[in-house]
């Protein structure tokens, strides 16, 4: 990897102290890159939920046409009812 570094400091808890050395220690990396990756992790799991819809806005949305302009719903209706009745046989007229 090539990226430049900053070293700093931070205060941690006893716990996570030891979570971070038993990680680093399992996946034979250092504590640094143990952080590396929690912090990437969690920034990707933000980003995620930030760009997912909330379920109510959804529906919101969807009850207020979908962002579907009036005239294109009728034509939408017009050609699916177009269709339709293309599809029948003889015996549904």
């Amino acid at each position: 990897m090539s990226y430049s570094l900053t070293r700093t400091s931070m205060a941690l808890d006893a716990w996570t102290v030891q979570s971070i050395k038993e990680l680093s220690e399992k996946w034979s990396i250092s504590k640094s890159e143990v952080m590396r990756r929690a912090v990437r992790q969690l920034k990707e799991k933000a980003d995620k939920e930030e760009q997912t819809v909330d379920p109510l806005q959804a529906l919101n949305w969807l009850q207020q046409g979908g962002g579907l302009v009036a005239d294109e719903a009728d034509q939408f209706r017009a050609d699916l009812k177009a269709e339709r009745e293309e599809r029948k046989y003889w015996w549904e007229s």
